[in-house]
């Protein structure tokens, strides 16, 4: 499976709170929720469609829980998010989750680069990572993202998480795919190629 990342972030880079303000997981964050305004039906299908590709989910824990009591309670399986969700096995990068609730969970809390190695060895096609920036951030680090995705929102909010840490390692990136959609909203899919080149 190769590994595929797939995340909402604003043209400033935040990725923090895009369906909205949760004051559990994100205290003190009053800028949440800037990606649903600027959806649109076309933009929808095609992260359903992202969805609908995945063979296997990984998450962080802190996603892990917010989609499990959000998409992990629903059974409208007409709804591509409920349908891939809960029918891929999901498999948590989490020291401290012990007892995961959502079926077909699996819990990674030992050597995670081997486990993930593991799991990439598996014959299939995606294994997707949705939300999870500090896991992305150390998939990025260590090497473990064949491709990532990013669906750019035209807006600034000026102030939260951002994806890309302000320091870390460099990356060279082969644009595979790029699409528009009609608010604004830029899907584009690039694939690390090892260190970029400097003048």
């Amino acid at each position: 499976m190769k590994l595929v990342t797939n995340t909402q972030i604003t043209v400033d880079g935040v990725m923090q709170a895009n369906g909205g303000n949760n004051p559990t997981l994100d205290p003190g964050f009053d800028r949440g929720g800037w990606a649903l305004p600027l959806g649109d039906d076309e933009s929808t299908a095609y992260i359903g469609d992202c969805y609908l590709r995945a063979d296997a989910f990984l998450f962080g824990r802190r996603t892990y829980e917010l989609f499990a009591g959000y998409w992990g309670v629903r059974d409208d399986v007409d709804n591509p998010f409920v349908r891939a969700l809960n029918s891929r096995p999901k498999f948590v990068a989490s020291t401290t989750l012990t007892d995961p609730q959502w079926a077909d969970t699996t819990v990674l809390s030992g050597d995670l680069e081997s486990a993930i190695r593991e799991l990439k060895a598996r014959p299939g096609g995606e294994l997707q990572v949705h939300g999870s920036g500090q896991l992305i951030r150390w998939l990025l680090e260590h090497e473990l993202v064949d491709e990532l995705t990013l669906i750019v929102c035209p807006v600034i909010v000026g102030a939260g998480t951002r994806l890309f840490p302000a320091e870390g390692l460099d990356h060279a990136l082969d644009l595979v795919d790029s699409r528009r959609f009609p608010t604004g909203i830029l899907a584009q899919t690039y694939r690390p190629s090892g260190r970029p080149q400097y003048a």
